[in-house]
C-alpha cells in the first residue's frame, strides 16, 4: 500500500473489498461522504466517529506577520483551521503497526 492514498486511488481500493457493490456507488458514497464532511466543518459542526476520531475547527487569532520578500508587517486575518483528533482505538492500531 502507498504512503499516501487519494481519493482516485481509495475508490478501486473500496470497490475491490467489496465485490458485490458496484465501484460507481461506491464512489459516489465516498464522494458523499467527504462532501457532507466538508459542508459539516464549513458551518462549524464537529464531526465525531467512534473508534476513528473527530474533525473539528481551532480558530488562529489575527496577527500580524512578515513578508518574506520584503520583510514588509502584514496583517492576517482570524482564521480558522481543520483540526483531527484521533480516537484510542486509531491511535492504538498505529501505535501497534508502527513499532
Amino acid at each position: 500500500m502507498p504512503d499516501t492514498l487519494s481519493r482516485s486511488e481509495l475508490i478501486p481500493l473500496l470497490a475491490q473489498s467489496m465485490p458485490s457493490v458496484p465501484a460507481s456507488q461506491v464512489e459516489e458514497a465516498v464522494k458523499a461522504l467527504l462532501d457532507s464532511m466538508a459542508e459539516s466543518l464549513a458551518t462549524g459542526q464537529r464531526i465525531e466517529i467512534r473508534g476513528f476520531g473527530s474533525f473539528s475547527l481551532h480558530s488562529l487569532p489575527p496577527r500580524l506577520a512578515r513578508n518574506p520578500k520584503t520583510g514588509e508587517a502584514v496583517a492576517v486575518g482570524r482564521r480558522d483551521r481543520v483540526h483531527f483528533k484521533p480516537g484510542q482505538d486509531l491511535r492504538n492500531r498505529v501505535a501497534v503497526t508502527k513499532t
